[in-house]
């Protein structure tokens, strides 16, 4: 598989974002907040995400948008592990990571958080299929 982050790959339906937050399931894994629901689409990919970083933590955007690529990077090169998880269960999930942290950490430790939140996200996959 690609270690993309194509367009498929993105949450970009307003629809599924107000499903996703209002009937969702939610777990903290600091400095993150996930929010997941699973949904039988037809999207391309297994999982959808959207990755946020609020405005009232980060007032200036070059900050946001730093955090928003490093979260985006490590999703991308660790994305397989949740991918494997969903091969030959038929389900498909969309999820939202934001970021809820005060201040401006280093890869290493977000990319470290994200495995983490992955393997959560498979945990939570396994008990829905069963």
């Amino acid at each position: 598989m690609k270690q993309t982050f194509s367009k498929e790959e993105r949450l970009c339906s307003h629809r599924l974002i107000g499903i996703l937050f209002s009937k969702g399931h939610t777990f903290h894994q600091k400095p993150f907040r996930v929010t997941w629901k699973h949904e039988s689409l037809d999207f391309p990919t297994p999982v959808q995400v959207l990755m946020s970083v609020p405005k009232y933590n980060f007032r200036k955007a070059v900050h946001r948008n730093l955090i928003r690529r490093r979260m985006k990077e490590a999703y991308r090169l660790n994305k397989q592990l949740l991918y494997d998880s969903f091969t030959g269960t038929g389900t498909q999930m969309i999820c939202a990571i934001t970021y809820t942290g005060k201040e401006i950490v280093d890869y290493d430790l977000i990319d470290a958080k994200i495995i983490l939140l992955l393997q959560r996200l498979i945990e939570e996959n396994e008990k829905v299929t069963g």
